[in-house]
């Protein structure tokens, strides 16, 4: 076993000690000198990347385009939007001086007391007052709509309490926001940007989510309604994977944001915005790791194939290295990402452990044998399955396999999220299948001071109202508390 295995917590014993260390063994992120920001590593950099460039060609393929709006917002443009300043306010980064000046003891700087901004600007915690207020100048009639903006960024938002990827103060994002004619238009587009995260989480990182509307308590801050992807992690708790806004005329009406439609008639302009971030990350790694590291879905491993020889001399090496660079190039050629590594500085057990700890999907292994009978070592890194196959075709099987592995460790989630789906109907059932974990389908009265009870008694919350149901969870029942009459059931559970 590697060094970098020795010590990894049982998922069974301290699951989130086991995700904090595998974060870091697993060279995805490590915390930074800033409290409560983390580094990113190259290789989790590469998995974001790999994510940003497959959403990004969703995005542009729904008619969105890139923009940049800057870093630092007024203070007093949270301020037109009561509900958006009370939400974010107690989170916010601000910024009330311009320069610094060497200390009179020259041991270091000090804030200039001169240089003090006459409006404090805050570190975007999002980005609506901004945009709304830039989208002011670029909208005057119905002919200037749509407006279909993304924008890559980063955000801060000052948590106390953080951990890698899924609650850290800064974080990498990108943030949607639209500008529409009717409110018809932007209710759509709010769901349509949902639909294209529930299809890139559940096609590319092979995590099954529930879709549905959030509760008005679980609501963007600004917002008439949120849609969110939900998922369920190992450990049994519901992670908020991406939300898609509809802001109705309320930013607009903030930023005076009027337009002249096609009768003539001056009216506010309707709004959304959507955003998934670096949490997602978190959420890869929650929902198909394991005891001995990551298990990532091949369409988002940074390498899909690692080739790995194991010889006796250089006479040896050169013989395998000239059989394998065929069959690397073949792969490249299929679109696949290969490495192969030669290097003579770590034994070949050291690299099986430690790219079965990066969640390489597909590693294949020649030695001197291999190479007299024109053969590799295949494993499969969901299952650990070893087979040993002849070299005429392998370039097929391997693109084959990818397919497979991507296909399962799917499939594996989904029974596990299946399984973890639970009904009830009382509130002392509802409070022991909590403990268990996953998620509960309930019947709700629609209160708020019901759904904060249930947070407050069982540290539970109201995920969505989800849109695809069966007949009898579509059906009107009694609230588990208070008795009063639900129009049907909705999806709770404990949450990061």
């Amino acid at each position: 076993m590697a060094v970098e295995l020795k010590g990894l917590t049982k998922r069974s014993e301290n699951y989130s000690q086991w995700y904090n260390e595998l974060v870091v063994k697993a060279d995805l992120a490590e915390q930074s000198a800033v409290r409560g920001c983390m580094v990113i590593k190259p290789y989790g950099y590469a998995i974001w990347e790999k994510m940003q460039r497959q959403l990004d060609d969703m995005f542009k393929a729904t008619g969105h385009v890139n923009a940049y709006f800057p870093l630092l917002i007024p203070k007093s443009y949270l301020s037109r939007e009561a509900e958006h300043v009370e939400g974010f306010a107690k989170e916010c980064a601000v910024v009330t001086h311009y320069r610094l000046k060497t200390s009179a003891d020259g041991s270091g700087v000090v804030v200039d007391p001169e240089a003090k901004l006459e409006e404090e600007l805050i570190i975007r915690p999002t980005s609506e007052t901004i945009i709304w207020s830039t989208y002011k100048n670029w909208i005057n009639s119905y002919r200037d709509l749509p407006i279909l903006c993304n924008q890559w960024a980063n955000v801060m938002r000052w948590e106390m309490r953080t951990r890698l990827f899924l609650r850290t103060a800064e974080f990498l994002w990108q943030e949607g926001h639209t500008a529409h004619a009717t409110r018809e238009e932007a209710e759509a587009e709010a769901q349509r940007m949902l639909h294209v995260y529930g299809d890139f989480a559940e096609n590319f990182m092979a995590v099954p989510v529930v879709k549905g509307v959030k509760s008005a308590n679980e609501r963007f801050a600004g917002a008439l309604d949120t849609y969110t992807i939900e998922g369920l992690m190992q450990d049994g708790k519901a992670l908020q994977c991406g939300t898609s806004h509809f802001l109705g005329q309320n930013f607009a009406k903030a930023f005076d944001v009027k337009f002249i439609d096609q009768n003539n008639r001056l009216d506010y302009v309707w709004a959304t915005s959507w955003g998934v971030s670096t949490r997602l990350m978190g959420a890869l790694i929650m929902t198909h790791s394991d005891d001995n590291g990551l298990v990532l879905p091949p369409k988002l491993a940074p390498i899909q194939v690692v080739i790995v020889p194991i010889y006796k001399n250089a006479d040896q090496l050169a013989q395998i290295n000239a059989k394998v660079d065929g069959i690397v190039q073949r792969l490249r050629g299929m679109g696949i990402s290969v490495k192969y590594d030669n290097a003579d500085n770590k034994r070949p057990g050291f690299k099986f452990a430690d790219y079965e700890l990066k969640g390489v999907p597909v590693r294949l292994v020649m030695g001197g044998r291999d190479l007299e009978n024109n053969t590799m070592e295949v494993m499969r890194r969901d299952t650990l399955e070893k087979e040993t196959r002849s070299c005429d075709g392998i370039e097929e099987y391997v693109r084959t396999l990818l397919d497979e592995i991507q296909q399962n460790i799917y499939r594996k989630a989904l029974d596990y999220r299946n399984a973890h789906i639970v009904k009830v109907n009382t509130y002392d059932e509802f409070k022991k299948q909590i403990e268990k974990g996953g998620f509960v389908l309930a019947h709700w009265d629609g209160t708020t001071a019901t759904e904060e009870r249930i947070k407050e008694e069982t540290k539970a919350t109201i995920r969505c109202v989800p849109f695809d149901a069966d007949e009898e969870s579509l059906q009107p029942g009694v609230d588990m508390i208070t008795g009063k009459l639900s129009a049907r059931r909705v999806l709770m559970a404990r949450a990061y």
